[in-house]
């Protein structure tokens, strides 16, 4: 283990983090520099010390991987992203929290250089962090060889009270347990504050022996203030377990050097102005000037970025080296760290004619997965203690366990999540934003919602992940109200770059595959079947693709009926009911609002078209489908038990009853009279 040397930058450096933060904050009026200021020794040691990474291309693949978890410090990783030389100046310090500045409240993935990850809501870079590890240990069973460590990695990651206060945390860190993720190393800032005051008002447990029991190497450091030996000792030993996550207890003080030190006070709140002068000239630097950078504090952090390119370059020529030796292996790795999918993948695509039985489109998301999985190597899938529900295990698959249990290995390619929805989600996070792995996760789409900070994550930051989730309706039948969603989609397609896609039959489910697996910045959500669906006469993986379509079309039509999932082939039986009584009905299938939303204005007014009403039909909540339609028919509350036909039947949609809604639509407007315009057509 290399053993602790100071550096005569240590203090000056310690000391430029904590002012620095502290000008940050009291600049923009607004932020938290409590934890900056105790956690600034055990920054400067991690990254001065131990940290591999470029700043010059931040995007390295085999860099070390941190997140922030308690994003609400983030003056910390603005400070040292400056500092170490990342693409972030001292202006857009000064324009912390500022519109449009690259300083946001919370750190933010894709908006800042050297972010891996958004941070804030607590918990969720935690998870996160367990999903990096993944992400390593998996790429580096599969690709690694002999005198080739090409992924190697660790993923440190900063927590505080709040985060492991949060269930979201607890589910990774007992997954991340039982995974033996050694490349993962949590640094717990025990500063014993939360918002409310002393965490004793509500947090007492004893977290060490909580990690213990996850199966976690509990270390402690208790003078975090200012025991840089410690701190480095702890992390050294924490690299040297390699078959345990490890979590370091970090006894610090919150606010450390204010007057308002070791209180909740500090947590949130910019210092006044006579404590900022207080503390900058107990740490020796001017009291009346901002922003102070000593010459010495650059030069050691330029250090950083001489040995993150240093180690990058050794990483190109390793890589060459390999590819000489591991053709094939090195043109998949490289194809996956670019983000491409191979040529022709989704030729494999399953495609149906109206004669092919009919099938739940939960069977069918699994045909597509046999289907794609052999050509797509970088799909990591999982499933919520659902996989025989889900469908979600590819036959042939391994799973994703330590080696030690027998179960499988680093290289299998299915994570057994647990009951664990929402860290399962915030994991894949993690996985999406590590690079070469896409991943997808599956439970039920009522249960997604207990995953929707996760879901609402991925959606900000743009990572590509899938969500299988199944029994997505009243026709999931006997499991009653408690299972059957009726909310949840309309949550889903409120959230801003979320695709949420209820495909009606085999060829729309290959098109949700196809369209979420070249979604490179979207999370997708596949909402499936538990009962069985024709397939329809009239569709096809192009048209659905486009998020909507003309299924069954008229001309000079009396009404259209505009649907989606299992409700499609009650419309088409609706309408034909309909056709018998001279009423001529068009069918639109729309599987995918944004999809749909995305494409040009004279295809969705072809779809959506003037001239007759609309009715919307799903078993579902109605909220927001007057976008779509005039008239909307679902769900008005909850669902109930029994077998689906009879739920069905006691909602009232079957085709029987919505050809009567349906005409009831047609002498309504024709009774109105005048022009029906299409609910698409507006001003803004």
């Amino acid at each position: 283990m290399p053993s602790f040397v100071t550096h005569p930058a240590d203090d000056v450096s310690i000391a430029t983090i904590r002012t620095l933060a502290v000008d940050t904050v009291g600049k923009a009026n607004s932020g938290h520099p409590g934890a900056p200021l105790g956690m600034a020794p055990v920054a400067h040691v991690l990254f001065s010390r131990f940290l591999n990474a470029n700043p010059k291309d931040s995007k390295w693949f085999n860099r070390d991987r941190f997140v922030l978890s308690n994003g609400h410090a983030c003056a910390l990783q603005y400070v040292l992203l400056h500092l170490l030389g990342y693409k972030l100046s001292l202006d857009d310090l000064k324009a912390f929290r500022q519109l449009d500045s690259k300083t946001p409240g919370h750190p933010e993935a894709n908006h800042t250089d050297g972010i891996e990850v958004t941070t804030g809501p607590l918990g969720q870079g935690f998870a996160n962090g367990v999903g990096l590890a993944i992400a390593q240990a998996h790429l580096a069973a599969v690709y690694n060889k002999e005198g080739f460590d090409l992924i190697s990695n660790y993923t440190y990651v900063f927590t505080g009270d709040g985060c492991l206060m949060e269930g979201v945390a607890s589910e990774a860190a007992s997954l991340g347990g039982h995974l033996q993720l050694g490349n993962l190393i949590v640094i717990y800032d025990d500063n014993h504050i939360s918002i409310d005051g002393d965490t004793a008002v509500a947090f007492t447990e004893n977290v060490e022996q909580r990690f213990l029991a996850y199966g976690w190497q509990v270390l402690h450091v208790d003078n975090g203030d200012a025991d840089l030996a410690a701190i480095h000792d702890a992390i050294a030993i924490a690299r040297q377990e390699k078959n345990k996550p490890t979590l370091i207890r970090l006894r610090t003080t919150i606010g450390y050097g204010s007057k308002q030190q070791g209180t909740h006070g500090v947590h949130g709140a910019p210092l006044k102005a006579d404590d900022v002068q207080a503390l900058k000239a107990k740490f020796n630097f001017a009291p009346d000037q901002t922003f102070q950078v000593p010459k010495a504090t650059y030069e050691y952090y330029g250090e950083f970025g001489k040995r993150g390119a240093a180690l990058e370059s050794e990483w190109i020529a390793l890589l060459e080296a390999y590819g000489k030796k591991y053709p094939k292996e090195h043109a998949e790795l490289t194809r996956r760290i670019a983000g491409e999918l191979p040529e022709n993948w989704e030729k494999a695509l399953p495609v149906y004619k109206p004669t092919d039985a009919a099938q739940a489109s939960r069977k069918l998301s699994e045909i597509v997965l046999t289907a794609i999985t052999p050509s797509l190597p970088e799909l990591l899938g999982g499933s919520a203690d659902l996989t025989g529900s889900n469908l979600t295990k590819v036959k042939g698959t391994v799973d994703f366990q330590p080696p030690t249990t027998g179960l499988g290995n680093y290289a299998g390619t299915y994570i057994r999540y647990g009951v664990r929805e929402h860290a399962m989600g915030a994991i894949a996070n993690g996985l999406s934003a590590y690079g070469g792995i896409i991943p997808f996760v599956a439970t039920f789409l009522n249960f997604v919602s207990y995953a929707s900070g996760a879901v609402r994550l991925s959606a900000l930051s743009g990572h590509q992940v899938i969500w299988v989730a199944t029994h997505d309706s009243i026709g999931l039948g006997e499991d009653g109200p408690t299972h059957q969603p009726v909310e949840t989609a309309i949550a889903l397609r409120a959230t801003p770059n979320v695709a949420f896609w209820r495909p009606a039959d085999g060829n729309e489910t290959s098109a949700a595959y196809l369209v979420a697996l070249k979604s490179k910045k979207t999370p997708s959500i596949l909402s499936l079947s538990r009962q069985n669906l024709p397939n329809l006469e009239g569709s096809t993986i192009e048209k659905a693709a486009r998020g909507g379509y003309v299924l069954h079309d008229e001309t000079n039509e009396d009404l259209t009926i505009v649907s989606t999932g299992s409700e499609v082939a009650i419309a088409l039986e609706a309408a034909s009911k309909l056709k018998a009584e001279g009423i001529k009905t068009r069918i639109v299938s729309l599987p995918s609002w944004l999809t749909f939303d995305q494409q040009d204005e004279e295809y969705r007014l072809s779809v959506l078209r003037s001239g007759a009403p609309i009715l919307s039909l799903e078993a579902l909540s109605t909220a927001g489908w007057q976008k779509y339609s005039h008239e909307q028919y679902g769900l008005p509350a909850w669902g109930a038990s029994g077998p689906y036909q009879k739920v069905y039947e006691k909602f009232g949609i079957t085709g029987s009853n919505i050809a009567a809604v349906g005409k009831k639509v047609v002498d309504f407007y024709k009774k109105r009279g005048g022009e029906v315009v299409s609910p698409l057509v507006k001003a803004l």
